[in-house]
């Protein structure tokens, strides 16, 4: 079995829409692939225009690869609340079966940071946030 690495650089946001009235939202995010999930870091008090500059992996298995259009990364970004429930802020889908398909012939695949729109459930513009994504396949050893 194929095993490769999926490598997710969350670099920033910009214009996030605000969900605090009072002060500034610390914003995270949740990134999903397939059933896996990893958070990042919170940005504490850095309001509308996060940095996080932090990179997040997931393993891939060649059982999951043969479909290209089932890669997708959800990418989820929340306001960390203290005393009440996190708010949502928007998401953003990046569709990565086709570096993971380059990355599984070349060995390694990538996709340089690039502006994805944060959209609200009904499609309406909330920002942009910045990702990279690396593929890299990986020797099992037996």
């Amino acid at each position: 079995m194929s095993k490769g690495e999926l490598e997710v650089l969350l670099v920033d946001a910009k214009g996030l829409a605000g969900a605090d009235v009072i002060g500034k939202i610390d914003p995270y995010v949740v990134i999903q692939y397939r059933d896996q999930e990893r958070k990042s870091r919170i940005a504490r008090n850095q309001g509308r225009n996060p940095i996080w500059n932090q990179t997040l992996k997931f393993p891939v298995y060649s059982s999951a690869i043969n479909n290209p259009i089932q890669h997708k990364l959800t990418l989820r970004i929340m306001d960390y609340d203290t005393v009440t429930a996190d708010d949502f802020i928007g998401h953003a889908t990046i569709h990565v079966g086709e570096v993971i398909a380059s990355g599984m012939e070349k060995g390694i695949a990538e996709l340089p940071p690039t502006k994805y729109r944060v959209v609200l459930e009904d499609k309406r513009y909330h920002g942009a946030i910045r990702v990279g994504v690396t593929f890299r396949t990986m020797v099992e050893e037996d």
